[in-house]
């Protein structure tokens, strides 16, 4: 049985473009592909810069919102609730008001 090499196979596509494309025609079909494959890695880039931008942005605010939640004493904690709940009993009066 015959192997067939990679190069055999290059000269096989040359001659089967050369046939059914035509000499003119051969220049023109790289350059389109190298276009193609040039906007191809180009959008793949722009996306992966955005992903990395949108992980970027909801990190930091993740860790200042932990780092805010640590900071926070028992004291501060219960008076936090206190506003809370003196704000909504003010709600629920302006409620039975209405």
């Amino acid at each position: 049985m015959v192997a067939i090499n990679p190069s055999d196979i290059a000269i096989i596509i040359i001659v089967a473009l050369v046939l059914f494309v035509g000499t003119s025609k051969i220049p023109e079909l790289f350059r389109s592909m190298g276009r193609a494959i040039g906007e191809f890695k180009k959008g793949r880039i722009e996306a992966e810069m955005e992903i990395n931008q949108m992980q970027s942005q909801t990190t930091p605010q993740v860790n200042v919102q932990q780092n805010t939640q640590k900071t926070l004493s028992q004291e501060e904690l219960e008076k936090q609730i206190k506003d809370l709940q003196n704000q909504l009993e003010q709600l629920k009066k302006q409620q039975n008001s209405k």
